[in-house]
């Protein structure tokens, strides 16, 4: 089998490397710093434990002058990038081919399947953590559960996909409701991600600071609020107490949002806090604290490159 992983930052730098053990893989990934120090000197992953490995990846950066056709692709772009994303996975795919998205925020799926089709997407997420530690260096930050869609009329590849997956030491379930673990992720990340990223502190940080999981509580409460109001069946019974567990058991995680806005980068807020925005005006239910992280998550982007 032969695979595919469309986004080489420290997510799919991580899956990237531990597939690349396991199976025929290559990573795309723009050219960057990170990149180049890659392709020079191979990837550097540190594990959970701090134990530190070199691992020779195939990575290039222009889709385009990929000949090869693969029998799956493993988007890890931002969701930002997820058009762009999805147009090298349609050039890269064969026939019977699938799309795997395991990115963060929602609308990922709706986009890649209107550009290479419903049946050849299929909606994942997972809970591993990585940090991007410099160029050429990540650490593997957190092991989580990854979970893929039930897509009976592609049975063969995600079976394939899964056993290659679990050789490479990624734990796989098969849902037949995503949509709901998609949404129990989601809610986290309403909670943590954008305070992380304010604050410029880790998760254990935010969920033992009763100010700052004030503002935690707050905002992932409109976004249950949110889910309850579209019928979404969420994978916890009490979500609240999920978000200060997962700030407990990632205390010592730089958030990905934290590492963006430290890095000077573009956030995926539009596709976490700015969905609930979205969503709440639709449905008429106000997210206040959604609004206001949104705002000044788009406020430190805009400030990026002002004297």
């Amino acid at each position: 089998m032969k695979i595919v992983i469309i986004g080489a930052g420290a997510m799919g730098s991580v899956f990237g490397a531990k597939i690349s053990e396991a199976a025929d893989a290559l990573l795309i990934n723009p050219a960057n710093n990170h990149t180049d120090k890659i392709i020079e000197n191979n990837l550097i992953l540190e594990d959970p434990k701090g134990i530190k490995k070199k691992i020779k990846v195939n990575l290039i950066c222009d889709y385009k002058t990929v000949t090869d056709k693969f029998d799956a692709a493993i988007i890890f772009t931002k969701s930002y990038k997820t058009k762009e994303a999805s147009y090298a996975a349609k050039h890269l795919l064969k026939d019977d081919g699938v799309a795997l998205t395991l990115q963060n925020g929602i609308g990922n799926f709706e986009i890649i399947s209107s550009i290479i089709g419903e049946d050849k997407t299929v909606a994942g997420v997972t809970a591993h953590g990585a940090t991007l530690v410099s160029a050429g260096y990540v650490r593997h930050a957190g092991i989580g559960d990854t979970y893929i869609a039930n897509k009976p009329n592609k049975k063969h590849i995600i079976e394939s996909l899964t056993r290659i997956f679990e050789k490479a030491g990624i734990k796989i379930l098969i849902s037949d409701n995503i949509n709901s673990i998609i949404w129990g992720k989601l809610i986290i990340n309403v909670g943590i991600n954008a305070v992380a990223a304010i604050l410029k502190t880790r998760n254990g940080i935010i969920g033992t600071t009763p100010q700052a999981f004030k503002i935690v509580r707050s905002a992932a409460e409109e976004a249950v609020t949110i889910a309850k109001a579209m019928q979404i069946n969420l994978p916890f019974a009490d979500p609240l107490k999920q978000v200060k567990t997962v700030c407990q058991k990632t205390a010592n995680n730089k958030a990905s949002m934290f590492q963006d806005i430290t890095n000077r980068k573009k956030t995926e807020i539009e596709f976490i806090n700015g969905a609930i925005v979205k969503l709440g005006k639709k449905l008429n239910i106000p997210t206040p604290y959604n609004q206001i992280l949104t705002e000044i998550v788009q406020a430190f982007e805009a400030a990026y490159n002002k004297k």
